[in-house]
């Protein structure tokens, strides 16, 4: 079927009537595990104090103690249902529609049978293109014929219409694989939002930000499990970076920035990587107080929502879902009384987490070692800080920094921005992680201050580039998860602070992919002329 030709898009329901999403095939019963609180085969907890031993005459406000959650690797995965959210307004037209069918058609060779996708086209309306079908041979033949007889409209962006129809297409479901979730691909904006509060509808026409996210996804549904989130990719420099981030900072979802538009296809890898390859759903974090003085005063859990009991003597974080062999690290910070004169040993914090593994859906519990401390009678030398503690440290500082320098930045003050960055830079060279010169979270954090200074600090430059990598820093910090930020400049190593295995596995088959396809298209060109040069003759 010819590239410029339209395929005939299913007219959109009122809402929650797609109901017409393809059975999933009968799956093996798992057998059930045990809730067994170990850390064989299943997640692993840990915690560090910032310091090893504290006087038994001293006390301590916000004694930092780390709390590290990994998940399990090389876990069977379950399968996904996923829908493709893709703007085909005019500005899509050419090289970036051809780019765009490429990377999706990349996506669904990746998608294995059990796993289903639907389509969603949008420019100043919405469609459904396919329902949610099971990706088998036929499926992806299927999906394959209409993403590619995709043709960019004449109209213009309506970001709030895609995901509204993207909305009805999860909500109707009949059946429900393990995981769910939505990418969005936009290279525009939609004009009927306005980067304010006001209420929508406010002068007739405007909305604000929040509008632009379904309510289905904007509030946690069923039992507080988290609602599937929409992974946001900004396309080139045109694009409204703030709404995109938005949009995935909203749902529990990450950001990416694709400058250079070739790259596309590696920032879909990249998130289907981690999308194929959850391990644990429902992760919550529990921290109870030990010893009677001990209290919980603050959590620093980036955009994981965490509470603190009203005595302070216990806390919880809400971590969601983790990619295979993904990690988060929390500082909880905590104050440390003094200790009685026989108390040789302060018991601060227990640590525990409940998740339920994805592959099978069994509940899972699993415990840390109690965080404590060492109280000499005295200490003759102050002991050296943990340096794990340290690094976690510099992350939240520069990651604070980076989210006041789009603030200055975004009020005009880009000599200011870029002064924030500069100085953060510095306390990161100054740190002591930082000052080895090989640690490899500061040393990327060192390289990702340096470009966001000289982005920021130019109006120009910002509008185009900085206000998109700023965002999509603070959405990779704040969820600690690898986002793409995929520029023309090959000096950007950002989206390597939180890759995954899996997650870099699928970006290396992409590119190999991509490789092929140059290779073939150069192979064909070259046949071409020699055959040309021969006839001449």
């Amino acid at each position: 079927m010819p590239t410029d030709t339209k395929v005939p898009l299913l007219a959109a329901p009122p809402a929650g009537v797609y109901q017409d999403d393809e059975p999933l095939e009968p799956r093996t019963a798992q057998p059930a595990q045990a809730p067994a609180a170990t850390n064989g085969g299943g997640m692993v907890l840990t915690t560090q104090c910032e310091f090893p031993a504290l006087g038994r005459g001293a006390s301590r406000d916000a004694f930092a103690v780390l709390v590290h959650a990994r998940a399990p690797a090389d876990v069977a995965r379950a399968p996904i249902d996923l829908v493709a959210v893709l703007d085909v307004s005019s500005s899509m037209h050419g090289h970036k529609l051809a780019l765009l069918k490429q990377a999706v058609g990349f996506v669904v060779d990746q998608l294995g049978p059990d796993d289903r996708l639907s389509v969603v086209a949008f420019s100043a309306r919405a469609s459904r293109v396919t329902r949610l079908a099971r990706m088998s041979a036929a499926g992806k033949a299927a999906a394959k014929r209409a993403v590619g007889s995709l043709a960019a409209d004449r109209t213009g962006t309506s970001i709030v219409q895609g995901l509204r129809v993207g909305a009805q297409v999860l909500a109707g479901r009949r059946h429900r694989n393990a995981v769910a979730s939505v990418i969005l691909l936009s290279d525009g904006k939609d004009r009927s939002v306005r980067p304010d509060t006001k209420p929508a509808g406010v002068g007739g026409k405007s909305r604000s930000y929040a509008d632009l996210v379904p309510p289905s996804f904007a509030a946690r549904a069923g039992g507080g499990s988290r609602p599937a989130p929409i992974h946001t990719f900004g396309f080139g420099a045109s694009h409204d970076a703030a709404a995109m981030h938005a949009v995935a900072e909203a749902t529990g979802g990450t950001f990416s920035f694709v400058e250079n538009h070739s790259a596309i296809q590696d920032s879909f890898a990249r998130c289907v990587g981690g999308l194929l390859s959850v391990a644990v759903q429902e992760a919550r974090i529990a921290v109870a107080c030990l010893h009677r003085g001990v209290r919980v005063q603050r959590v620093k859990s980036g955009c994981y929502a965490s509470h603190v009991a009203a005595d302070g003597r216990a806390a919880s974080i809400d971590v969601g879902e983790l990619y295979d062999d993904e990690g988060r690290r929390f500082l909880v910070l905590v104050y440390v009384p003094r200790a009685r004169a026989t108390e040789e040993v302060t018991r601060l914090v227990k640590v525990s987490c409940t998740y339920r593994d994805t592959a099978t859906g069994q509940a899972a519990h699993v415990t840390a070692p109690a965080a404590l401390i060492q109280r000499p009678l005295e200490l003759t030398c102050a002991p050296a800080p943990s340096m794990d503690v340290e690094r976690e440290r510099v992350r939240v500082a520069a990651t604070e920094d980076i989210a006041a320098a789009r603030v200055k930045a975004d009020g005009g003050g880009h000599t200011g921005a870029a002064q924030i960055l500069d100085s953060r830079l510095r306390a990161v060279e100054r740190s002591a992680p930082g000052a080895t010169g090989d640690d490899p979270t500061c040393e990327a954090l060192k390289e990702e201050l340096r470009d966001l200074s000289a982005r920021v600090g130019d109006p120009r430059e910002y509008k185009q580039t900085g206000r998109a990598c700023l965002l999509a820093g603070m959405s990779s910090h704040a969820q600690q998860r690898a986002s793409g930020v995929e520029l023309q400049s090959t000096a950007s190593k950002l989206t390597r602070a939180y890759l995954t295995p899996k997650m870099e596995e699928m970006v290396e088959i992409s590119r190999e992919s991509r490789k092929r396809g140059n290779d073939q298209q150069t192979g064909g060109g070259s046949r071409q002329v020699k055959r040309i040069k021969e006839e001449l003759s």
